[in-house]
């Protein structure tokens, strides 16, 4: 064979750019897309799972905000449950702090001076224990009657008190915390009716 025949037969040269640089076409991805189109579909991808992200964090958040209110729900009941169990107490250990009051006003005799002490003392201790739970005596002798604190079961027609003062106590009234556990039993005072409106009733 010629070498005529042997230059027919060599591969075709490719063209070059005038740059000097190799032609070359675009990268293809897997899917055949071209590089730009799965740097698209990674963003998408990564803005949703940002998007979950940020869901379940808001649902988190909402949770702890629930169980905080029931956490402060259930500790306010069981505070209500153990105020009131004290209350309760307090109400069936008012009778005996009457008994002792009463005790003490009687007993003047000297004869009873040692046993008076004892009351005295045993009285002091059951009172400062219910004042620390939150008792309070009213106030009522010498005030305006209020017939939120006050039970009146007596009128005193006298002139030395306004009208509508409190002139005695028959039984002490008590709070529990701002709460009237009992209203106090008083005298109330009345101005005395005019001389011809007693003689007016008199003749009649």
């Amino acid at each position: 064979m010629s070498s005529q025949g042997q230059r027919h037969k060599q591969a075709p040269v490719e063209p070059e750019r005038t740059d000097g640089a190799a032609l070359s076409e675009p990268p293809l991805s897997s899917s055949g897309e071209t590089g730009d189109g799965g740097a698209a579909t990674v963003s998408e991808q990564l803005q949703k799972l940002l998007v979950e992200k940020q869901e379940l964090t808001d649902t988190l958040v909402r949770r702890q905000a629930d169980f905080e209110n029931y956490r402060k729900r259930v500790e306010k009941e069981r505070h209500h449950e153990r105020h009131r169990g004290v209350e309760a107490l307090i109400e069936h250990l008012l009778p005996v702090l009457d008994a002792l009051d009463r005790a003490l006003a009687e007993s003047s005799d000297s004869a009873y001076l040692e046993y008076r002490k004892g009351f005295e003392l045993i009285r002091r201790q059951l009172w400062e224990t219910l004042a620390k739970q939150g008792l309070v005596r009213i106030d009522a002798v010498g005030q305006q009657f209020n017939p939120h604190f006050h039970h009146a079961i007596e009128r005193v027609e006298t002139t030395d008190h306004a009208e509508g003062i409190v002139v005695g106590e028959l039984q002490p009234g008590y709070t529990f915390h701002d709460k009237v556990l009992r209203a106090s039993m008083v005298r109330v005072a009345s101005a005395p009716e005019p001389e011809s409106a007693r003689r007016s009733s008199r003749d009649h």
